[in-house]
């Protein structure tokens, strides 16, 4: 029984397997293609319970060639719309930032570090606890035993140090 059914399958790859190849090719337009989806309708054929019973296998063999063509084309076109192709991607916005902007802002970052560099040093101390440990002008004051008024004077002479030293290098 095995043998038989053996016998039948290769007598069915044999007379139909170029045959199929051919008419697959022009319909998929890709022999590659083609010898996939020839390979599958075998594959196919072999998973046939009562083999010996279809009494039209060239027909059997087309109608399960067809419809794995249909699933080829279904995924064709999927592929095709979830795909964004490449001369489409030129003109996509990019969430990283510029080349230009990343230097500019390492050189405003450099900028700003030696502009806090230069301020005296009372100044600079009140300047750093407000902007970069964010404590409010009396802690301040309360921290470093002077006035809220003088935190203010030194906050104020610091930011416009700080952007006098940042735009004077970026004007020129």
């Amino acid at each position: 029984m095995h043998d038989q059914r053996l016998a039948l399958e290769t007598s069915l790859f044999h007379q139909y397997y170029g045959e199929l190849l051919r008419f697959l090719t022009v319909r998929l337009g890709c022999r590659d293609q083609a010898a996939d989806v020839v390979q599958d309708t075998f594959l196919r054929v072999r998973n046939v319970k009562d083999l010996a019973g279809v009494t039209q296998p060239r027909a059997f063999l087309y109608k399960t060639a067809l419809n794995l063509t249909v699933d080829v084309f279904r995924r064709r076109k999927i592929r095709t719309e979830r795909t964004t192709h490449l001369d489409e991607t030129v003109d996509l916005p990019s969430s990283l930032p510029r080349q230009d902007d990343v230097i500019d802002a390492k050189q405003r970052v450099r900028l700003l570090h030696d502009a806090i560099a230069e301020l005296p040093p009372k100044c600079r101390e009140v300047f750093l606890l407000h902007k970069f440990m964010f404590l409010p002008h009396s802690d301040i004051a309360e921290r470093l035993g002077i006035s809220r008024n003088m935190v203010e004077k030194h906050v104020i002479k610091a930011m416009a140090h700080c952007r006098r030293r940042v735009e004077g290098h970026e004007e020129s």
